[in-house]
């Protein structure tokens, strides 16, 4: 029997692969699975709008052809799935492993986790699950009265050799966090101030200017909300867009950031480990890739169900890169949103 898990929300998150290929046994369960998030209350036939049961194949499980027209719909269609020639049971477990792996993994972990043969159709699952990550209509952070929005920017990447001294290579990312309070007397109120970090954004950005770092602001926090920077000029015209902006000195003195831009330097400081650990260091040409799939892991690390669900559930307006474009020096950012995460 196939569990339906769009409508089991008490199903506890798999611990293992094993335990959820129990829920996903086979193809069909998968095409289920898409056919049931597509359509909630049964199949409607894109073409002529027919609702009623569909003609399903044992060969081609993601295809529903309607009985009164007799035209196709992919299930695939419109996701990071479409004209894939990969198993839907390998996507779905791969979507697992994305969503289960709190500090992720690298395309080589990935194709030998899957049993695949070839390195490349790994690492282009990867990226566009990467894809998938990103909602193109992302709303923004610090919409809440009591949650502040901590902002900052780092320099992600690290010297060249060859190259002297100096910054090589590196990119610079923006970063947004919001500052949650814990409630008092809670059993997760252990840290000193009962601050902790609630949703982040990231974005590759070009420079440190106030064109870049406050349109940044602006794509990703709620006007009127309070926002929390050093001094650097950068940040100086936020109140002139429609924050309440508290500007703190910190004039490069680490005690005073972690005093002051504590969550934000913590948000950093976790994702220049995540990418030394897990990829060991990333190309400039997929950075923003990365940063959403952090992003994405960040803003769902209470919840991995929510996670493997919304993997599949939010990439339908979205196109993937190619294996091409992946690997060529002229690929752009997968979306035009890329820089929101999720």
């Amino acid at each position: 029997m196939v569990i339906d898990v769009l409508e089991r929300d008490d199903l506890p998150f798999p611990r293992s692969l094993p335990d959820f290929q129990r829920l996903f046994p086979n193809e069909a369960a998968c095409a289920a699975y898409l056919e049931r998030a597509r359509w909630s209350d049964g199949f409607v036939c894109d073409y002529c709008g027919t609702l009623g049961e569909p003609y399903r194949f044992a060969n081609r499980p993601s295809v529903c052809r309607c009985r009164h027209c007799n035209r196709d719909t992919s299930l695939t269609a419109g996701t990071v799935m479409e004209r894939t020639h990969t198993p839907l049971s390998v996507w779905f477990w791969a979507a697992y492993l994305v969503a289960s792996q709190t500090p992720g993994m690298s395309a080589a972990q990935f194709q030998r986790q899957l049993g695949l043969s070839r390195y490349e159709t790994a690492f282009q699952i990867l990226h566009k699950l990467r894809v998938g990550m990103v909602r193109p209509d992302q709303d923004r952070i610090g919409g809440n009265s009591f949650d502040a929005v901590e902002a900052d920017e780092t320099y992600v990447g690290g010297r060249t050799r060859g190259k002297g001294r100096g910054v090589h290579d590196m990119v610079l990312v923006a970063g947004a966090v919001e500052v949650k309070q814990r409630k008092h007397g809670g059993s997760l109120n252990k840290r000193r101030t009962g601050r902790y970090a609630g949703r982040v954004r990231l974005a590759v950005v070009p420079d440190r200017s106030a064109k870049s770092l406050g349109g940044f602001i602006e794509r990703v926090v709620t006007p009127g909300a309070t926002i929390i920077t050093d001094d650097w000029s950068g940040y100086a015209a936020l109140e002139k867009r429609g924050y309440l902006h508290t500007a703190v000195a910190e004039r490069g003195d680490m005690q005073v950031a972690e005093t002051f831009l504590p969550i934000i330097h913590l948000v950093f400081s976790n994702l220049k480990t995540w990418l030394r650990g897990i990829h060991h260091g990333v190309s400039p040409q997929h950075l923003q890739a990365y940063l959403n799939e952090f992003t994405f892991r960040f803003n769902r690390r209470f919840y991995p169900f929510n996670a493997f669900r919304s993997l599949l559930g939010i990439a339908g307006d979205v196109t993937a890169p190619t294996y091409a474009e992946l690997y060529t020096k002229k690929s752009r950012p997968t979306t035009t949103s890329s820089y929101l995460g999720s």
